[in-house]
């Protein structure tokens, strides 16, 4: 069972933040062989959604995206940082992470949509979701993106 988890920056843990950091680089870092800047100075003003399991006597963090203010980034709010632990894939833990995001956010940010920079290969994922593409594919760090939306009328 998933303990979802919201928090603000300032709200975090140093244990939280260290999980993060590392489940963020076990999978964008090292896993997908990217050498980019993750801490990018965007997590100072996001809200940090965090799934944690129960493993043994621990709880492991296995899902987690942020939720970039509006304005920060985009003149919407702006998921990111969207992963899964690998040993937990393929469980539906992808899927359960967004609806919690976009069931909650939907909740705070009633008359904006959300912006997402994704890699291509999620499109299909997202759709699921009822974000859109709006953007021509780009390049980000090595790896093809591209911008979608989920417009406020679909939360």
């Amino acid at each position: 069972m998933i303990q979802w988890q919201w928090a603000s920056y300032e709200e975090l843990s140093r244990d939280d933040l260290y999980s993060i950091m590392m489940l963020r680089q076990e999978v964008f870092i090292v896993e997908q062989n990217c050498p980019y800047q993750d801490a990018d100075g965007y997590d100072r003003r996001a809200w940090h959604l965090m799934g944690w399991q129960e493993k043994g006597s621990e709880n492991q963090l296995v899902a987690y995206l942020r939720v970039v203010f509006p304005g920060e980034k985009y003149a919407e709010p702006s998921f990111g940082r969207v992963v899964t632990a690998p040993a937990t894939r393929g469980e539906g833990l992808g899927k359960q992470l967004m609806s919690e995001a976009v069931s909650s956010v939907g909740e705070i940010y009633t008359a904006s949509g959300v912006r997402i920079s994704a890699q291509q290969y999620l499109v299909d994922f997202y759709h699921q979701f009822g974000f859109e593409v709006v953007s021509e594919p780009y390049d980000e760090d090595g790896i093809p993106h591209l911008e979608m939306l989920l417009p406020a009328n679909r939360f």
